[in-house]
């Protein structure tokens, strides 16, 4: 074997507001890599992973890949874990072709059109619509059906997308928008905001927020005493298990997107192997101690990335990206083929209703009873409590 490994580089939020998933993917990137190591490697070489903290600042994005590049000499890079991590990158990558497999921006791609770039959120080709068209399709079949929406987002660049696509589907299905507010970043305070919403009293609160901020509103709605029919949407947040353990029972009713979850039709090959580790090593590394959200994405991103070079038996940029193009990858989360702008060639979004829980004990989160899948029917667990306020009641 070679003395010199692999080098793969690239940037995760470690620190700052993301730093719980950024710790996640972090994680099972690891997992991986040893994996691939035990089994000798690739190409006759060993595997190194070379991860910098970009602490949840795009500011520090570019210099960080330039900095892999030009000085760390890296074979590859991967993309990081959001729009935050990903799309500040792409003027160098684009610049100098490389290969790019993402982990879970949302639309970076959409204007950029650039063909050596692959993500792995499974939002297919449209992505913005994608994310929340469950959450809209379900609301639509109410009876009686919701007629006026509030949007409840932050002031971020990974807000825009999901917006997007949540007044599409506002318009699509007849929902009014009577109020499109933002907050903050900083904003530590939500009860203010879900207060001005009290006098118009919407039936659907379309939510899109970080971790924190998603604790900071639920608590709000239930301080506040709103009453809409149905809450969620675009929360990043209630997928991750600390943030459960945090809410428990205030998540009861709530609706909100997931893209894996232990259900009987979601165990792929390797999948329960890979997660029981994972769940063994979490509390070291200070990530999310269930990992359900954002770990088997990022392991099968690097799936990904291995079945690319051990097809190919090369590590130019060109290569890889045709290889991606054209090849279907057998993951961890299931088949996975890319399609246009490099997202996957079809949607696999699930919608999740938060369910009977009566405690904060993550074991209470650790299958799918209190996380009942709702949308599509194909993978569904459960079916949705309706209207929010009876979902609440019921537990």
């Amino acid at each position: 074997m070679t003395e010199q490994p692999i080098r793969i580089g690239y940037c995760l939020s470690l620190t700052g507001p993301l730093a719980s998933n950024g710790k996640t993917a972090r994680l099972a990137h690891q997992i991986w890599e040893n994996d691939v190591n035990r089994k000798g490697g690739l190409l006759g070489r060993k595997l190194q992973m070379i991860c910098i903290d970009d602490e949840t600042d795009p500011k520090l994005v570019p210099e960080i890949y330039k900095r892999l590049l030009d000085d760390e000499r890296v074979d590859l890079v991967i993309g990081g874990y959001g729009d935050n991590s990903v799309a500040p990158a792409m003027p160098l990558i684009m610049e100098r072709k490389h290969y790019l497999v993402a982990l879970m921006a949302l639309a970076v791609n959409a204007s950029l059109g650039y063909a050596n770039y692959f993500v792995m959120i499974p939002t297919g080709p449209h992505p913005n619509e994608a994310l929340t068209e469950g959450f809209f399709e379900l609301a639509a079949k109410l009876s009686p059906k919701p007629g006026s929406m509030a949007i409840l987002a932050a002031d971020a660049l990974f807000s825009k997308g999901p917006v997007q696509g949540a007044k599409v589907h506002a318009d699509k299905h007849g929902f009014k928008v009577v109020s499109d507010a933002r907050y903050p970043l900083s904003a530590t305070n939500f009860a203010p905001f879900i207060r001005d919403l009290k006098p118009i009293n919407p039936d659907i609160l379309f939510l899109c927020s970080y971790l924190n901020d998603s604790v900071g509103l639920l608590r709000a709605i239930d301080q506040v005493g709103l009453d809409p029919k149905m809450v969620g949407g675009s929360m990043i947040g209630p997928q991750n298990g600390s943030i459960k353990a945090q809410l428990g029972p205030l998540l009861n009713g709530l609706v909100n997107y997931e893209y894996w979850l232990p259900v009987p039709k979601m165990m792929y090959p390797g999948i329960a192997q890979m997660m029981a580790e994972y769940q063994s090593l979490a509390a070291n590394a200070g990530a999310d101690p269930l990992g359900y959200y954002v770990a088997p994405q990022a392991y099968a991103q690097m799936q990904v990335v291995e079945q690319a070079i051990a097809g190919t038996r090369s590590l130019d940029d060109a290569k890889l990206a045709q290889f991606t193009r054209d090849s279907l990858f057998k993951t961890i989360v299931g088949d996975v083929k890319f399609g246009k702008g490099g997202g996957w060639s079809e949607a696999r979004v699930l919608q999740v209703q938060y369910q009977n829980i009566k405690g904060a004990d993550l074991l209470d989160f650790k299958d799918a009873r209190t996380q009942a899948v709702v949308w599509p029917s194909s993978f569904a667990s459960g079916t949705l409590i309706y209207p929010y306020a009876k979902a609440k009641r019921n537990a």
